[in-house]
């Protein structure tokens, strides 16, 4: 059964410290559940990890002048532990994102995965799915602290199922 909520509070009132949460990054913020990233940041929970494919849109996409609403609030109210993300960076140096300078102040961790990784973690997790191989990362610093096998003299490495307690879904 479907849960429909009066408004934006009440949809993450079930949103609790050190919960996870997916939502997308890819593109700037436009596609961003901005609704639900500013009810999150008022209802104050921390210690979060967020999923994305990005950690670091900082004002791509948005108009000059305007606000960006993006993670990179809920990073800058301190709510964020770690983030997994594929593309933590934005897209100047001389700009540093909110995810960048907590990173910088070790402030927030990182798990960094490739791109194709990511989908296919978060594509395994809704599928039951616990582990699967990959050569993706193999002698890389990605591949740090993680199991490999030969497999047809090849390395591979264990990934392992990306599942959220919450989603954050743009809709209109």
């Amino acid at each position: 059964m479907d849960k429909v909520y009066p408004n934006q509070i009440e949809s993450i009132s079930d949103i609790h410290d050190g919960a996870s949460v997916m939502m997308d990054g890819f593109g700037g913020p436009g596609g961003m559940a901005q609704e639900l990233i500013l009810a999150l940041r008022d209802r104050n929970v921390r210690d979060l990890t967020l999923i994305s494919n990005s950690a670091g849109v900082g004002t791509f996409g948005v108009p000059q002048g305007k606000r960006s609403v993006t993670h990179g609030i809920l990073i800058e109210n301190g709510q964020v532990k770690k983030m997994i993300a594929s593309f933590p960076v934005g897209r100047s140096p001389s700009d540093p994102t909110p995810f960048e300078l907590a990173y910088r102040s070790s402030k927030i961790e990182l798990e960094l995965v490739p791109q194709g990784t990511l989908a296919e973690r978060i594509r395994i997790g809704g599928a039951g799915i616990a582990a699967f191989y990959t050569p993706t990362g193999v002698g890389t610093p990605v591949a740090e602290g993680k199991e490999s096998k030969i497999i047809d003299d090849r390395e591979y490495l264990l990934e392992h199922a990306l599942v959220a307690d919450f989603a954050f879904i743009h809709a209109e």
